[in-house]
């Protein structure tokens, strides 16, 4: 795995919706949650009953793959408890007696989309229940939608839900609204058709008339069985679609029998006449991770050499293959042994440093008072980190000394704005030229759309020539072993030039393409000021020239960035041939960094592939696993002209390799859901962000980390 692969930009996932591993190898790889009462996932997906929520929510981190079946409807919902108090999902509903307009897609199924968000508004206690305010096909069609207030409180081996809905969990209920005194917009609630597609439809929020909805959970003595009793506020009399199905009875029955802590079989009878069954997988992103068996084992501390090595060569290699550190150089200046390293292995600096501690230690003449490491990424200084000898090897021997250590333990940023080389004795330098290459397997796919499933087996070939510290050629080609994207057929209207919706002939009109070849060069112009310049084969799309500027504070909240590149799109054999179109795109980013429950915002204001101007919001937390989730929105001025919907949009998850192997890695994947590709919104696919590169610029988890790695 080359090293620049936890680097690559976030955007790479809006041109290939599911990339490099499946959201199953995801779960089975989770660590266990034992099931509890409250926990069943609707057939909506998110925690409740059958077709109604609960004011529940899964432990943080819960992530759930649920599929269900009840005629007409099939669902395939992924839902994540990003926070405490925020359940979001994403769904794909499929309606087996309603087609996509025969000139789209044939006689294929229709497969409508919808996002939901539920918040928890107050939590349980002796005499309170929960409360929840959620919202159902929030950000899709609107065929579905919903919003609703919800109740929950637990007696003994029973958990009680009782929600006011409005729209679909309302539609039987003939409740009046409330709401109407205040405006005769909450009188009716508008009627939802497959061509009010893709808004957030804040308009019909809370409108129309509330319907009552509830039920009951009940735990047997049999542990991994339970039993539910719903009364269903939706009298299916106004299905979307023209749809109507019959309802014998507002209550649904339902069962739940959990096979192990992660997978869950449920069924039920459901409208008084129609079966339900189910099937749900779950895991737990901000536990995820395995134990790092095949790390090598930290060196053992000896007593400091009255002489120390002249072997520093020697020296690099063993902070490489322990400590994870590709040396640039190795100074001493005065008492003070200097080390330049970039990371490469894993992802706390902590355990890096603690590492090559051990190893300066055993090594490094007895007169050396500190050890600094200045922290370096492709050529870019980040960070200096700072540790006192004397110190380390107390704390590390007796916890007498250990709060001494800690509290004498501090990180600070240099002031470098050349990044020059630190004076004094020069130990050891390296050039930092090599070259690396890796194979491997790849997959991409994408659901959603008229076409079906589509899917495609590669495999992966990435190289990498590193010229020096500041300067690398990169390339990356794939050949093709198997797909069905012959059944691509279905191109979306749209008056935007085609710079994403011809993707369908890139992935099927040739076998072996390339898929990136640049050259990038990176540099630091002052204490926070970072820069970027890179041309070539940028992506599979488009190919081009581009530069960056980053402002990064050390440790701050704050960042920001500006991209500007020239791209001319590629033909579609992926080789070296152009198409006529050609555009100037970028964007003006501010990063921050809320505070609040390690929630990060992006927005980027620019212009896009098709020339259309407006703004992206990504919002995303990361866990301790190292796991990040994410959304993301994209309105641009393209109107009308946009195509289905009137805004881009997604969700998406970046799981860190060492999440699922023995072995540490700073490499990373990311999952996404992304519901159509679209011409407007789309961005150039970088393979290589500023920020992503600066990454080690904030502490992050750096004092976390300390009671992890020290003995």
């Amino acid at each position: 795995m080359t090293k620049f692969a936890d680097r690559r930009s976030s955007t790479l996932r809006r041109v290939t919706p599911i990339m490099g591993i499946s959201l199953p190898m995801l779960l089975a790889h989770a660590p266990p949650i034992h099931a509890e009462l409250g926990q069943a996932r609707t057939d909506f997906g998110g925690v409740g009953l059958m077709q109604t929520p609960s004011a529940r929510m899964a432990p943080l981190g819960d992530i759930s793959l649920n599929y269900s079946h009840v005629s007409p409807y099939s669902r395939y919902n992924v839902s994540v408890q990003a926070t405490d108090w925020l359940e979001a999902g994403f769904r794909y509903t499929s309606v087996a007696n309603r087609n996509f307009n025969e000139t789209i897609a044939g006689d294929r199924d229709y497969l409508d989309k919808g996002i939901d968000v539920k918040f928890r508004l107050l939590e349980e206690d002796r005499s309170t229940p929960a409360l929840a305010l959620g919202f159902r096909d929030f950000g899709g069609t609107g065929l579905f939608s919903s919003e609703y207030f919800v109740a929950s409180k637990r007696w003994y081996d029973f958990d009680f839900s009782l929600g006011l809905g409005w729209g679909y969990l309302g539609a039987g209920g003939g409740i009046g609204n409330p709401l109407s005194a205040i405006s005769d917009r909450f009188d009716e609630r508008p009627s939802e058709t497959s061509d009010d597609t893709g808004d957030f439809n804040l308009t019909d929020l809370f409108s129309g008339d509330i319907g009552l909805f509830g039920g009951v959970e009940y735990q047997t003595p049999w542990d991994p069985l339970s039993l539910q009793l719903e009364y269903d506020g939706n009298d299916y009399r106004s299905e979307p679609l023209d749809n109507p199905q019959t309802q014998d009875s507002p209550i649904n029955l339902g069962a739940r029998f959990d096979l192990n802590d992660n997978i869950a079989l449920s069924a039920g009878w459901e409208r008084g006449n129609t079966a339900m069954v189910g099937i749900t997988l779950r895991g737990n992103l901000a536990g995820l991770s395995q134990p790092k068996t095949a790390d090598p084992r930290p060196e053992p501390i000896e007593p400091a050499p009255t002489r120390g090595t002249d072997d520093w060569h020697g020296v690099s290699e063993d902070l490489a293959a322990n400590a994870g550190m590709r040396v640039r150089r190795i100074t001493r200046d005065n008492d003070e042994l200097v080390v330049e390293a970039e990371a490469t292995k894993y992802r706390s600096l902590q355990e890096s440093e603690n590492r090559a501690n051990r190893i300066l230690q055993n090594r490094a003449d007895d007169d050396i008072q500190t050890f600094r490491y200045r922290w370096q990424s492709v050529g870019m200084g980040l960070r200096d980190d700072v540790h006192d000898r004397q110190a380390f090897v107390n704390a590390s021997q007796s916890t007498r000394y250990d709060q001494q250590y800690r509290y004498g333990l501090y990180a600070a940023a240099i002031t470098r704005p050349e990044d020059t080389a630190p004076s004094g004795e020069r130990l050891y330098e390296d050039d930092l030229e090599s070259f690396s290459w890796n194979l491997s397997p790849g997959l991409n796919q994408n659901m959603g759309g008229p076409d079906g499933y589509l899917y495609q087996l590669y495999a992966k070939l990435d190289a990498e020539y590193r010229t020096d510290a500041n300067g690398w050629f990169s390339g990356q080609a794939a050949l093709n072993l198997a797909d069905n994207f012959d059944k691509y057929d279905y191109i979306a209207s749209s008056a935007l030039p085609r710079v994403r919706t011809n993707i369908g002939n890139y992935l099927d009109e040739t076998s072996l393409g390339i898929y990136n070849l640049q050259y990038t060069r990176t540099a630091r112009f002052g204490q926070n000021w970072y820069g970027m310049a890179y041309g070539g084969l940028l992506e599979m799309m488009y190919a081009g020239a581009g530069g960056e500027m980053l402002y990064r504070p050390f440790n701050s909240a704050f960042a920001f960035g500006v991209d500007l590149n020239w791209v001319k799109q590629r033909d579609f054999d992926q080789r070296f041939d152009m198409r006529d179109y050609d555009t100037w795109t970028g964007h003006a980013t501010a990063y921050v960094d809320t505070g609040i429950e390690d929630v990060l915002a992006q927005v980027s204001v620019g212009r896009y592939l098709a020339g259309d101007i407006g703004t992206t919001v990504d919002l995303s937390r990361s866990f301790d696993s190292g796991v990040r989730v994410g959304a993301w929105a994209t309105f641009t001025d393209a109107g009308d002209d946009y195509g289905e919907g009137s805004f881009d949009k997604g969700l998406y998850v970046s799981v860190p390799f060492d999440a699922f192997f023995t072995s540490s890695s700073r490499g990373s994947t990311t999952i996404a859901w992304q519901p159509l590709t679209r011409d407007g919104g789309a961005r150039l696919a970088r393979r290589y962000t500023l920020y992503g590169l600066t990454q080690d610029r904030e502490m992050g988890r750096y004092w976390q980390d300390y009671d992890d790695v020290m003995p």
